[in-house]
This record gives structure tokens, C-alpha cells and sequence, in this order.
């Protein structure tokens, strides 16, 4: 990490760029907001907003005010076509981007690396604000896994990291078997099919598991939970929900585990 106090948020959607700009100027960071087209959150006023395409005026910009930090929050949707027509910076990015492309992970490596080569240092929005995540392991609810929880917790760690060793997704639902895993749909859209497939169904039991990929970049788009994925766990007639310390946001950290006593279902941090 470049040892100044200056960084860019680069902001996609939903709530957790606001909660990082702010824990991060609470660290005493000078943040400098640059919101992506589209997607930001209005509340989350950003300093600049450009195209997906139109990297290079931020890239000027944040030369000029000496920042070398900058760090990549929140969720990226499908763009509009007109926002992807890139600029020559953007172009020469995606051309290397593209050429290493194998999956998630080594975009993420290649997007760094770029980062680098054109001075900046990527900074992990989890090491510095760690508030953000659940820090320490252990069970975070009043709700305790059984015998037969701790069964399907141990299988969902494993198959978690055999999926995210094969750069196919970060989540998996396991109830005796695998029910669900994740693919390109994304966790939510996974879990709209498992509350689906479970419609009716009166015996509560299973897991869900949104664990960090074996060997995966932690800069860029690492895992994260909310309410929401407290509620659609309940709602799927599920027991609980597994995460990584550390390396998984957590948003509305309060509200997530308020919500997951009041639905009756348990959250379990693991350094695994």
C-alpha cells in the first residue's frame, strides 16, 4: 500500500461503497468517490462519475490529486451498451484483461496487475476498514448448529473450495447433498431457485456457504452477505449461513444478525 492517506472508490452498486467510503474516512483516509455509471447509488454523491468504458478520465484525475491508493466496491450488473464504448486507456485494459480471461478469479488478477503497472496500489476494502466483516470465528446468533448441522457445514466447506479451486462460484447450499451451487447467476438468483425448489416444504434443515475461492485475489469483488440473503435463507427453509473471517463484507453487520435471530436461522464464521 502506497503510504499516503489518499484513496478512489471505485463504486458499483447497491449500499457497500457508502459503508466503505465512510468506515474509511473514519480511518482517516481522504476518499475520493468515483462512481460508475448506472449503477452507484445516489446517496452515495460521488466526486466523479464515468462510463464502465470511460476509465481513463479517472485514471487522469486521480494522478493529478497524487492518489495511488484506490480500492473496487460494489456489485456490477449487465451495462448498457453505450457505456462499455471504451476510451483508448479502457481499450488497452480490456485487450489484456480479455487475453487472460479464464473465469472471475483471473480477471480480478489481471485488473490488478493493470492497476499496478499504471501506479496504483489496490488496496482491499477489507483490510482496511475489517469492521466490514466478521473478524473472528465462532457463531454470531442465538440459534447453535445441531449434530446434523455441523455435517452439512463440513460439506459445504468442502465443496465450496472445490467449486471456487475451479473458479465456478463462491456458493453452495448443502442439505445432506449439494442442492445448489453457484454459477454465472450470481448468489441471489441461486437462491431464488432453492426457495423455489423448496416451496411447501414444511422440515426446516440445510446450509448455505459463500466462501472465499482457494487462492483467489482479495482486492477485487470478494464475497459479501446482507439482509437479504438472511431472509432468503430462511425463506428456503434452510438452518444457517457460513462465511469466511475477514474476507467476506457483511452489510448492515447489526441488522444481518438482528434479522437471522428473528428468522431463527444461525451464522457461523470460519477461518477456513
Amino acid at each position: 500500500m502506497k503510504h499516503n492517506k489518499k484513496i478512489a472508490i471505485v463504486a458499483g452498486a447497491l449500499e457497500l461503497p457508502i459503508l466503505t467510503r465512510d468506515a474509511l474516512r473514519r480511518h482517516g483516509w481522504d476518499v475520493f468517490v468515483i462512481g460508475l455509471k448506472n449503477f452507484y447509488d445516489p446517496r452515495l454523491n460521488p466526486d466523479m462519475v464515468i462510463r464502465i468504458g470511460g476509465a481513463g478520465r479517472a485514471v487522469r484525475a486521480a494522478r493529478r490529486m497524487g492518489i495511488k491508493n484506490v480500492t473496487f466496491v460494489g456489485a456490477i450488473g449487465h451495462p448498457n451498451l453505450s457505456d462499455l464504448r471504451p476510451d483508448l486507456w479502457t481499450l488497452i485494459a480490456l485487450f489484456k484483461i480479455l487475453k487472460h480471461q479464464r473465469g472471475y478469479d483471473s480477471m480480478a488478477v489481471a485488473l490488478n496487475k493493470i492497476m499496478t503497472d499504471a501506479g496504483f496500489d489496490v488496496v482491499a476494502a477489507q483490510d482496511v476498514a475489517p469492521e466490514l466483516t466478521f473478524e473472528h470465528a465462532g457463531i454470531l446468533t442465538k440459534k447453535k448448529p445441531t449434530a446434523a448441522d455441523k455435517k452439512n457445514i463440513d460439506r459445504a466447506i468442502e465443496v465450496s473450495h472445490t467449486i471456487g479451486a475451479a473458479d465456478i462460484g463462491a456458493s453452495v447450499v448443502v442439505d445432506t447433498q449439494v442442492i445448489a451451487v453457484e454459477a454465472a447467476e450470481g448468489t441471489a438468483k441461486m437462491l431464488d431457485r432453492v426457495v423455489e425448489m423448496r416451496r411447501g416444504r414444511k422440515k426446516h434443515g440445510g446450509v448455505f456457504a459463500k466462501m472465499t475461492k482457494p487462492g483467489q485475489d482479495l482486492h477485487i469483488d470478494i464475497p459479501a452477505i446482507g439482509v437479504d440473503t438472511v431472509n432468503a435463507v430462511a425463506d428456503a427453509k434452510l438452518n444457517g449461513i457460513i462465511v469466511n473471517t475477514k474476507t467476506c463484507f457483511v452489510v448492515h453487520k447489526d441488522k444481518v444478525i438482528e434479522t437471522a435471530n428473528k428468522r431463527g436461522i444461525f451464522i457461523m464464521a470460519v477461518d477456513e
